[in-house]
């Protein structure tokens, strides 16, 4: 394996905690020189951007270091989990751009050592069935000021312990009756070394292991033995594992684990502005139907962001910038979106839309005529090549795009007003016409042919709009995706979080946009001129095509944001 070459002061300083953490590990063959680590998601929901800064993380050091990272799920809790989370979770992953160490782990590969371990320190004497319900071991816990009460079966013999912890694995009680506690310290300041809960009755299927086993092993208890049983070197976990530490480390000591010891290191949690990051809150909305589903685009689910037209390089540079740090705090939804955008500018190719549409007829354009106007895909890209983009006597642009009494500084059509259709020619505004409501349906503009897209002209306006040709133009569904929240952390006051549900974070609309579109694969990502970038949806099908705002082209709440401060 490779080794740094670099030991000065710029270098260090270039680098990460953990980074440092593990090239001084590589220098002094702590390892063997081995750097494997591990992602280990509960397959009980779809991950979230903040799984997805964890991925890039854990498989990223191990790329930098030459080294591997294992998949393991920690299925422990049967209630919770299915096998369709653990095949979205897959597909996540790699849709990151990242590839496991074959074969995909599993908690539950490992019940079977995990138990044997357990039998082990019950013959030390470092664990014990306890008879204690659920409320009255939380009631004994104490407070980290005042003791907890020391359960009434915390001296039974090694014998009974053994054979009670025998008789749990072979259904003889109910869910509830007993657990394995460890035997620590009821003093602790650290609640988490409080005599915790070891194993747990659970008469439920599994989707791996079946109806095999009736206990399930908690997260601390399965967590760093499987570290040890698949010889993981960095186990990386987010910070408020950090008190869970200590309990990694004792049960390593009490098992007599001396040699390829992992060891457990904490960075801090990527927290989004306006949103959620709790799985289950997540799990809440859409159990409760606030959003359509996992894979909901306003969700910061990957799946969602995937859907919405978010793009993994984006996601993984996103979480470069964000970096890791010992301390956590909120990142702003508008530097993901930043880094959205400036892909997409890049590799998007552009195309013209109306949302909101209204009559736009030029009187002195031929009647019968219509012609092809050459217009670059993506003027961002050198490679880019041309399409045609069809122009006749009546259009549809924005209507926002018109006001008849228009303030100082207003640079869009309005009465007498002269503006240049974009790639084609300078217009000027002769009248309107309206429905009995005094609503505009028709505005008529005379052309002027001289002023032509690429050739010379004297004539000078300020405004451009975009448009579409009536008579060529296909209609399409467009979903306008916003904010899931209005409040920057929702989850941080003491209102309930769905007090803060953004009622527009979704508007639906009939669109018109140009034909080149039609038919192209869910997935493909466009800007929308003077609109934003938008991705074709799955929903999309050969009668109607569906496409999912994934960014405007600016921060539109930065204003917002602003005025809240």
């Amino acid at each position: 394996m490779d080794k740094p070459t670099k030991d000065n002061t710029e270098n260090k300083a270039s680098l990460n905690f953990l980074e440092q953490i593990i090239e001084n590990d590589l220098k002094t063959d702590k390892h063997q020189g081995k750097v494997l680590t591990r992602f280990p998601p509960e397959p009980n929901g779809y991950l979230h951007i903040g799984h997805a800064k964890s991925i890039c993380l854990n498989f990223g050091l191990a790329q930098k270091y030459n080294g591997k990272t294992n998949l393991r799920f920690d299925d422990t809790n049967p209630t919770k989990e299915s096998t369709e989370y653990v095949d979205a979770i897959k597909e996540d992953v790699k849709w990151l751009g990242f590839q496991w160490e074959e074969p995909v782990m599993y908690a539950s590969d490992y019940f079977e050592k995990l138990y044997e371990f357990a039998v082990y320190l019950i013959k030390k004497g470092k664990a014990f069935v306890c008879e204690m319900s659920a409320e009255e071991m939380s009631k004994g816990r104490g407070t980290p000021q005042t003791p907890g009460v020391l359960s009434p079966w915390r001296d039974r013999s090694v014998e009974e312990n053994l054979e009670l912890f025998e008789k749990m694995r072979k259904g003889e009680f109910k869910e509830g009756a007993k657990v394995l506690r460890a035997k620590i310290d009821m003093t602790s300041p650290n609640m988490h070394m409080r005599d915790p809960v070891m194993y747990r009755i659970m008469h439920a299927h599994h989707h791996r292991t079946g109806d095999k086993w009736c206990i399930y092993p908690t997260y601390d208890w399965a967590h760093g033995q499987s570290d040890y049983i698949e010889g993981i070197t960095h186990s990386i976990c987010t910070l408020e594992f950090e008190v869970h530490r200590p309990l990694y480390e004792w049960f390593l000591d009490n098992l007599d684990i001396t040699e390829d010891r992992p060891r457990q290191y904490e960075f801090a949690r990527l927290n989004l502005s306006y949103t959620v990051m709790s799985k289950r809150k997540l799990l809440q909305l859409v159990e409760e139907n606030h959003v359509n589903g996992w894979d909901d685009p306003r969700m910061p689910t990957v799946s969602g962001m995937r859907r919405r037209g978010y793009t993994p390089s984006a996601i993984r540079a996103f979480a470069d910038r964000v970096g890791v740090a010992k301390r956590n705090n909120v990142i702003e939804l508008s530097l993901l979106e930043y880094f959205i955008r400036e892909e997409l500018n890049k590799k998007a190719s552009r195309v013209m839309t109306v949302l909101n549409p209204v009559k736009l007829i030029i009187d002195n354009y031929p009647d019968n005529k219509s012609e092809q106007l050459p217009v670059k895909v993506n003027p961002e890209d050198p490679e880019s090549c041309y399409k045609m983009v069809a122009f006749s006597k009546e259009l549809y642009i924005e209507r926002e795009d018109f006001m008849e009494d228009p303030p100082k500084k207003y640079f869009r059509l309005s009465p007498g007003k002269e503006v240049r259709l974009k790639y084609a020619y300078i217009i000027r505004c002769d009248s309107v016409e309206k429905d009995d409501q005094g609503n505009i349906t028709e505005i008529h503009c005379t052309y002027f042919p001289e002023t032509k897209s690429g050739l010379p002209s004297d004539k000078k306006v300020k405004g451009t709009l975009h448009w579409v040709s009536i008579s060529h133009a296909e209609e399409v569904e467009v979903r306008l995706y916003d904010r899931l929240f209005t409040e920057p952390q929702p989850e941080n006051t003491e209102k309930d979080f769905k007090e803060f549900l953004n009622p527009d974070s979704l508007k639906v609309v009939t669109g018109y946009t140009e034909p080149v579109v039609i038919g192209v694969r869910p997935g493909k990502s466009f800007q929308f001129e003077r609109l934003g970038y938008f991705v074709v949806d799955p929903d999309s099908t050969d009668e109607k095509m569906v496409f999912n705002r994934t960014v405007t082209l600016r921060d539109s709440w930065a204003k917002i944001e602003k005025n809240n401060q």
